[in-house]
């Protein structure tokens, strides 16, 4: 199992929202960049990125710090955010980034997501951000009416690669995971899944390691590890240590 440190990125610097709210922001340093070196030092296997600016504006914001990181990290990088056309999944691909993470785009033009799986298959996922079981897009703030049955099958077809499931009124919320949630999304999909959203605490991290045989390739986390609830590179050293 892995578990992403989150370097989130508004207005050029490192927050943190709470249940996704633009205007619930915590700012934990200025420099993103270093953020990012520092996960890395403490045993970072996977870097999780989002451009919370390009979410909520729908198209990329930080493109030069998100390809600063790339640059200078050795681990490899995954991105959300804003990425709403191929052109723009592209150059953040040719930026460094390594996987690509699609909300959105995936549930409002199927098509074009099947072409962008297509171009770079096995590097495109799918985030299911859902409040109460709906889905939400564009940047959480729009109601899709979906539930994530609807769309996953779909999505699979298309050629998803994996998905991220965040529980939105969780995240940021250091409240714990949504496992009845989680379970359900692992039972929907073949593909891996990772969690977002709740982890607070050690204990978070060894509850939901057993799921890491029913597909669950990881957690997200990043409120918790800043405020200091979550000490990483314990919860790191715990993971290995399960063989």
């Amino acid at each position: 199992m892995i578990l992403f440190p989150a370097v989130d990125i508004k207005s050029g610097q490192c927050v943190r929202l709470k249940q996704g709210l633009e205007n619930e922001v915590t700012v934990f340093s200025s420099d993103p960049v270093s953020m990012a070196l520092r996960w890395e030092e403490l045993g970072a296997r996977w870097l999780h990125l989002v451009d919370l600016d390009g979410a909520f504006s729908g198209k990329p914001v930080n493109q030069g710090l998100i390809k600063d990181i790339c640059r200078q990290v050795n681990i490899p990088v995954q991105l959300g955010g804003g990425i709403r056309d191929i052109h723009c999944a592209a150059a953040y691909i040719d930026a460094g980034v390594q996987r690509i993470i699609i909300g959105t785009m995936a549930i409002e033009d199927k098509s074009m997501f099947a072409d962008l799986c297509m171009e770079y298959p096995g590097r495109v996922g799918v985030s299911l951000d859902a409040r109460n079981g709906r889905l939400k897009s564009r940047g959480w703030v729009a109601d899709t009416g979906l539930m994530m049955e609807d769309v996953v099958p779909l999505l699979e077809s298309c050629g998803s690669s994996f998905f991220v499931y965040t529980d939105i009124s969780r995240d940021g919320m250091q409240s714990g995971i949504n496992l009845s949630a989680l379970e359900k999304m692992l039972s929907l999909t073949s593909q891996p899944v990772i969690a977002a959203g709740g982890v607070s605490v050690l204990e978070d991290i060894q509850q939901i390691y057993p799921l890491s045989k029913r597909g669950l390739e990881g957690a997200i986390t990043g409120r918790a590890i800043y405020a200091g609830s979550l000490d990483f590179q314990a919860a790191v050293h715990w993971i290995e240590n399960q063989g």
